[in-house]
C-alpha cells in the first residue's frame, strides 16, 4: 500500500535508484549518470533513433538497482560485497567462486531490475533490456546465454558505454580502448567498439568539463511517465538485509504519525514521511558482512556505518525534489547531546522534522530482529528510547508523540494495484522467506514440513509471476502484502 504524499516525479525516482545502484557497486555516485550520457552518445554514433537512446539512458540508470537484491549471496561468495563487485567491474581480480554462481546471481539481479522498471512504468523495451543486462554477444553471457540479435541492443550500448566510463577511469583511455577492443563482437557487437574508438576522447572530455547534456531531456521523451512510488525506493534499499525487509516503512508509518500527534502540518507530515522512507539509501554503500556482524566491530567497520547518512545526504545534493527529505533523513544518526553521526550536531542544529524521524528511526531498530540482537517488545524499546531521552539523546516530547497509543489522524492511502490472492499461509510462509529463513528454519518454526514450505514457495512465485526470494519479497511489498 501507497500514501498519497509519496509519488514523486519519475526521473527522481531512477535517479535515486541509480544512486542506490552506484553505492552498491562500490562504484562513484555519478558513475550511472555518466554512463547514461555515453551510451545516448553512442547510440546516437551508430544511427539509433531517439528512442533507443532514451531507453540507453533509463536502462543505464537502473543497471544496478537489481544490487540489493542478491547482495546476500555476494556476500556470502566474495565476503565484502561492495568491494567485490567493484573488482568484479573493473576485472581487476578473479573470484572463481563467483563464476560458478553467477547465473543464480544474474537471475536474481534481472528478475527484480525488470521489476522495478515495469513498476516505474518504464517502456517494454526498457523492461527487456534490464530483464538480459548480463548477456553477451558471443552467448556467453547470463542468465540465458542470447547470442547476437536475440539480445536487445540497449544491453550492447550500455554495457560497452560502462565499460569505457570504468576502465578509463581506474586504468585511463588507452588500457580502456584496448580492453574494449578486445570485448569487440565477445561483449558487444564491433560496431559499437569501433564507434568508441573513434569518439572516447571528444566525449570524456565533454564529460569531464561538466558540459554534458541530461540524456534524458524532454526533447528526447516519448510521453510523460506515471509519478512513482517511493515506498518501492524504501523496498529497494532494504532488500539489501533480509532481515530489514519493511523496516524503512515502518520507520516512515511511525514518524508519520508521531509528527500528527506533535500537530505539525500536512506539509511537514508529508516530508517527515518522504523521508522517513528513503533514509536508508546510505546503506547500500557498507558491506552486509558489517551488517550482519554479531560481534564487536573494528574501527575501520564502525567508521563506515557512521558515514551511512553522509551518503544519504550526497544523495540529497542529486534527486531534484527530494532533496529536502533526504537531508532530513541524514540528520537519522544525529542526537541531540552532540554524541550522534556524521555531523555530530546537536540541540536546535537538529531539526523537529529530524529529531522525529531519528527517534523512529531508533524505536523501530529496537523491535526487529537483527544478527545477534534479538528484537525487544515494543514496551522494552520503548522503556529504552524514554531512558536515552531522560540522557538528553532524545526530545522528551518526540519520544512522547511517538510511543502513544494509535488512534490518531494518518496520511490518506492509496491502493496500488491489485494483489495476486496468496492464502494467510502463504503470505506467512513468504514473510518468513522474506527475512532470510531457509525453508526448514521456516518449517520450524510455522510446524510444517519443509516439503510444505517448498509447495507453498512454488504456489507464491507462480502467483506473483516470479521466480526468486528476492523478486516476491519487493512483489509482495509493492501489492502490501505484508
Amino acid at each position: 500500500m501507497q500514501h498519497a504524499a509519496s509519488r514523486v516525479q519519475p526521473i527522481d525516482a531512477v535517479k535515486a535508484l541509480a544512486f542506490v545502484g552506484d553505492l552498491s557497486m562500490g562504484q562513484p555516485v555519478d558513475h550511472s549518470v555518466r554512463t547514461a550520457w555515453l551510451a545516448a552518445q553512442l547510440a546516437a554514433a551508430c544511427g539509433c533513433d531517439a528512442s533507443v537512446q532514451r531507453n540507453a539512458g533509463y536502462v543505464s540508470l537502473l543497471r544496478w538497482s537489481g544490487c540489493t537484491a542478491n547482495a546476500p549471496e555476494f556476500s556470502e561468495l566474495v565476503g565484502d560485497d561492495v568491494a567485490g563487485r567493484s573488482a568484479m567491474l573493473a576485472e581487476s581480480v578473479h573470484l572463481p567462486k563467483l563464476a560458478t554462481w553467477a547465473g543464480v546471481l544474474a537471475e536474481i539481479h534481472c528478475e527484480v531490475s525488470g521489476d522495478i522498471a515495469r513498476t516505474l512504468g518504464m517502456s517494454p523495451a526498457v523492461q527487456h533490456a534490464l530483464r538480459n543486462i548480463f548477456e553477451s554477444f558471443n552467448g556467453q553471457g547470463k542468465p540465458q546465454g542470447l547470442q547476437g540479435d536475440a539480445i536487445p541492443i540497449e544491453v550492447f550500448l550500455v554495457t560497452a558505454a560502462s565499460d569505457l566510463e570504468i576502465f578509463s577511469r581506474v586504468y585511463g583511455l588507452h588500457r580502456a580502448l584496448a580492453h574494449i577492443a578486445g570485448k569487440a563482437d565477445v561483449r558487444y557487437p564491433a560496431v559499437l567498439a569501433a564507434r568508441i574508438q573513434q569518439h572516447a576522447a571528444d566525449w570524456l572530455h565533454t564529460l569531464d568539463q561538466g558540459e554534458a547534456g541530461d540524456p534524458l531531456a524532454p526533447s528526447t521523451a516519448s510521453g510523460p511517465l506515471p509519478d512513482a512510488s517511493l515506498e518501492l525506493i524504501a523496498d529497494v534499499i532494504d532488500l539489501k538485509l533480509p532481515w530489514l525487509t519493511g523496516f524503512s516503512r515502518k520507520v516512515a508509518t511511525a514518524a508519520l504519525k508521531c509528527s500528527s500527534r506533535l500537530g505539525m502540518g500536512e506539509a511537514q507530515q508529508q516530508c517527515i514521511y518522504r523521508a522517513g522512507l528513503i533514509h536508508g539509501i546510505g546503506r547500500a554503500s557498507v558491506p552486509n558482512a558489517i551488517w550482519d556482524a554479531s560481534g564487536p566491530l573494528n574501527e575501520s567497520a564502525r567508521e563506515q556505518l557512521r558515514l551511512v547518512p553522509y551518503w544519504t545526504s550526497r544523495a540529497a545534493q542529486r534527486i531534484g525534489s527530494l532533496r529536502r527529505e533526504a537531508e532530513i533523513a541524514s540528520f537519522v544518526g544525529e542526537r541531540l547531546d552532540g554524541s550522534g553521526f556524521f555531523r555530530g550536531a546537536s540541540g536546535a542544529a537538529i531539526g523537529l522534522e529530524a529529531q522525529v524521524l531519528a527517534a523512529a528511526e531508533y524505536w523501530m531498530q529496537l523491535r526487529i530482529d537483527r544478527p545477534g540482537m534479538p528484537a525487544l517488545s515494543e514496551a522494552d524499546a520503548t522503556t529504552l528510547l524514554c531512558a536515552e531521552a531522560e540522557a538528553g539523546r532524545f526530545a522528551s516530547q518526540v519520544v512522547a508523540a511517538l510511543t502513544a497509543a494509535d488512534g490518531d489522524h494518518a496520511l490518506p492511502v492509496t491502493p496500488t494495484e491489485p494483489a495476486a490472492i496468496l492464502s494467510p499461509r502463504e503470505i506467512e510462509v513468504l514473510r518468513r522467506i522474506s527475512h532470510g529463513e531457509s525453508n526448514k528454519e521456516a518449517a520450524r518454526v510455522l510446524g510444517i514440513s519443509p516439503s510444505t514450505v517448498r509447495a507453498h514457495l512454488e504456489n507464491i512465485f507462480r502467483k506473483l509471476a516470479c521466480t526468486t526470494r528476492a523478486a516476491a519479497t519487493l512483489k509482495a511489498s509493492t501489492l502490501g502484502l505484508f
